[in-house]
Order: structure tokens, then C-alpha cells, then sequence
């Protein structure tokens, strides 16, 4: 009997990339080998994303992409866009098996018994070993909660995901010291409400953090997106420990409070520049980055002014820019003037202009700077060896690049921009 071979894929966010390393320690302990590329697979997994219309459409691309380069496999799609869509999957794209967010947790389990699929646990990788450490990854995503309890105007994803559920805290310290244990050297803590982790198990996250940072060994460990509400001021005095990297992406998607209350955020304006004070109190070069809504429906000149305004004050040291896009379901999309596609690109080149200002900014405070920075693979062809300090700044490595360096936390002092402005240039010390 061949061994099965599995292709894992995933757009979108970080809790999907957290889904995906729990789907590929499962895949081992079924005994099924990770493919490098659908081609070479048995069994095609796709964790599809639908936070946008450009999301929707390139899932439906990656399916129908699996589909034509490889028909014999056997084609599972789970995710977003496949809970909001599941009979439109089935019946248009002709998929194998639908696993809707709720039962993702156990896709692989339910793929086995839905499909049939050859197990051959014998030839499973011993306990500890972490799959996705082969195929180059330095850090695992951790998911420690789904679902949200709140409603943006402009977002889909609370309905694809459900109800907040939170893993236990056991459970979350479990994982981390299973990833640290295959030689992880950094964990980024993921869900999709992040800061409303425990409401449901009677916890916070503030003590999953302290569990994590007392009970782990881990040398890093990361947050994901957090919305910027619901941190309390003692969250701040969490980062005396080291361990825990000075950086936060906290979405702010407009500087207009007036388009915040359109959206349905809980934040304003003034409330973020608190938050960022904040952190950047208690860490100097603290690292904030940011999501912005570009042309969100009724967005005036003014208003974007004002978001203008409020991204060059911070700055952040890096922008996700969305151009806004209708997403059926969600209140925003029948809203009245949605804006012109000429309007929201005209926005985006200025936005994304703006960061990458604000970025060589944060980035000249840093050169002369000592850091540690994890080292996760070359930055091209025969360059330098590469990696982020503790607040996510890229750095180049200079000087000997024979030396093997992957995957080692090493000391260096950064020297220089590079020559695009868009990362540090740093020896070893």
C-alpha cells in the first residue's frame, strides 16, 4: 500500500495558517505524507478565505487551479468562503468534501471516514516532530480561539466563523511545547477575536499569555491581530518579559470617526493613539501594525483626509490597504454611495505611498540598534541570511553568509537601510 500524500493550501489569515499547521501534525499522525504541490498529491486540502471579493475570487481560482492539475486527487475545501458558500461548492466547482468551520478542527479525521482514505498510522512521525518545520517554517501559528461575538459592518468573516469558542489554556501550552519541543524557536498566539479569548471558558487572554510565558519554554512568543479594544492596563506590564515580541497588528481600518461608526468598530481615533502610546510607552520602537479600508461607502475627501492625518502621525511600521469591497451579507454592501473603483485605487496608491514613508521611517530610528533577530532563510539567491527582530523589522544579515545560520536567534547590530529602504542591513555581534 503507497502512502498517502497530502497537499495542504490556505489563503487568508493567520488563524487559517494556524488551522494549517493543525491539519498537517494530523496528517502525520494518520501516517499521510506532506506533498510539495497539488500535482504531486493524493488528497488536496484548501483553506479558502472570504473577507473580500478578491478573496472569494481566488479560492474559487486555487479549487478550479487543483482540479485542472490534478483531477485524479481527492479535493477538500474548508474555510470562509466554503461555509457561506458550502452548495455552491459542491454543485459548481464539484469538490469531494465540504468541511464547514465548525468541524474543521477534525477535517483530516473526517476526510479519512468521508473518503475512505488509506491510513497508515505505523508509518507516522514520532511524537513531537512538527510537520511544517520540513517544509521551512521557523515559527508555528498557534489557534487558540474562532469566532466573534461582534458585527463590523463590512465584515463577513463573524458569520463564516460562528460564535466564539476558546481552547483551553492546557491545551494552548500543550501545543506551543509540542512546537518548541521540533525545534520552533518562535509561536504567534492566532483567533479571530483574539482579545475576547476565555469569554466563554471564564478566562482572558492576559492568563493564557502569563500560562504560555510560565509554563512554556518557547524563546518567542507572538500575538496576533488584536482588536484594539479590551486591553486592559495591565496587559502592558506582560511585555517586561522578553519572550513576549514588542509588536502588535492592531487593525485600525480608518482615522475618520465618522467612517469608524459607519463601520460598527468599537474604537475611535483617539482611543488607538491611546493604545499606541501605550505600547510605546512601555517598549521604545514598540512595533504597531495596521489594517486600513480604503473607499469605504460614503467615504468623503475630508474623511480621508482625515485617515491620511492619522497614518502619517503614528506611523506604522507597516499598512495592509484594502480597497473596500462588497461582500453580500454583510450591512456595508447595501449601503448608499459606494464609491468609484477609479476613487478607492486613486486612495490606495496614496496609502500605500504613506507606508512605505512611514515604514523607512521607523526603520532609520532603528540603524545603530542592537537586536535579536531569528533568522529564517536567505533573502535571495547567494544574498545574506534574513530574519525580523523582536518588533518586525526585516533584517538582512552582512558579512559571512556561509555560515549556517537558519533557524539560530543570533545578536546583531543594525548598520543601514538597503538600498529600496525597506529593511535593515545588520552584522552579527
Amino acid at each position: 500500500m503507497s502512502v498517502m500524500r497530502v497537499f495542504l493550501q490556505t489563503l487568508g489569515c493567520r488563524l487559517n495558517e494556524a488551522e494549517l499547521e493543525r491539519w498537517s501534525r494530523n496528517c502525520r499522525k494518520q501516517g499521510f505524507v506532506l506533498a510539495d504541490s497539488a500535482e504531486h498529491a493524493d488528497l488536496v486540502v484548501i483553506n479558502t478565505c472570504a473577507v473580500t471579493g478578491e478573496s472569494v475570487r481566488k479560492s474559487r481560482q486555487l479549487i478550479r487551479r487543483a482540479q485542472r492539475g490534478n483531477p485524479q486527487a481527492k479535493l477538500v475545501v474548508s474555510g470562509c468562503y466554503a461555509s457561506l458558500e458550502t452548495e455552491a461548492i459542491a454543485a459548481e466547482l464539484g469538490v469531494d468534501l465540504v468541511v464547514t468551520n465548525p468541524d474543521k478542527d477534525r477535517l483530516i479525521d473526517i476526510a479519512v471516514r468521508h473518503l475512505d482514505l488509506a491510513v497508515m498510522p505505523e508509518t507516522a512521525t514520532e511524537p513531537g516532530e512538527h510537520a511544517l518545520l520540513a517544509r521551512g517554517r521557523h515559527r508555528a501559528f498557534v489557534k487558540v480561539q474562532d469566532g466573534c461575538r461582534y458585527r463590523c459592518a463590512f465584515c463577513i468573516v463573524t458569520k463564516a466563523r460562528g460564535d466564539e469558542r476558546s481552547q483551553s489554556v492546557a491545551a494552548v501550552v500543550d501545543e506551543v511545547n509540542r512546537a518548541h519541543a521540533s525545534g520552533i524557536q518562535e509561536v504567534v498566539l492566532a483567533g479571530v477575536h483574539l482579545g475576547g479569548y476565555g469569554s466563554d471558558i471564564g478566562c482572558d487572554l492576559t492568563t493564557l499569555i502569563e500560562a504560555v510565558l510560565s509554563q512554556t519554554a518557547v524563546p518567542r512568543v507572538r500575538l496576533g491581530s488584536l482588536e484594539p479594544w479590551e486591553l486592559t492596563d495591565a496587559f502592558w506590564s506582560l511585555f517586561d518579559d522578553p519572550r513576549l515580541m514588542p509588536h502588535l497588528h492592531l487593525p485600525l481600518q480608518s482615522g475618520a470617526d465618522s467612517v469608524l461608526r459607519r463601520m460598527s468598530r468599537r474604537c475611535r481615533s483617539a482611543d488607538f493613539r491611546e493604545l499606541v502610546r501605550q505600547a510605546r510607552q512601555a517598549i521604545p520602537g514598540f512595533g504597531i501594525t495596521t489594517d486600513i479600508i480604503v473607499g469605504f461607502p460614503g467615504e468623503t475627501d475630508a474623511e480621508w483626509q482625515q485617515t491620511v492625518a492619522f497614518a502619517r502621525a503614528m506611523p506604522f511600521s507597516h499598512i495592509h490597504v484594502f480597497a473596500y469591497s462588497p461582500r453580500a451579507g454583510t450591512r456595508a454592501a447595501g449601503m448608499p454611495d459606494q464609491l468609484s473603483h477609479n476613487v478607492k485605487r486613486m486612495r490606495s496608491r496614496q496609502m500605500h505611498a504613506l507606508a512605505q514613508a512611514g515604514r523607512r521611517q521607523i526603520l532609520s530610528r532603528a540603524v545603530g540598534q542592537i537586536f535579536e533577530v531569528l533568522i529564517e532563510g536567505r533573502s535571495g539567491g547567494d544574498a545574506g541570511w534574513s530574519g525580523y527582530t523582536p518588533n518586525y523589522l526585516r533584517v538582512e544579515i552582512e558579512g559571512d553568509t556561509l555560515a549556517d545560520l537558519d533557524n539560530r536567534i543570533i545578536r546583531v547590530r543594525a548598520t543601514a537601510l538597503s538600498a529600496d529602504g525597506e529593511r535593515l542591513l545588520a552584522r552579527p555581534l
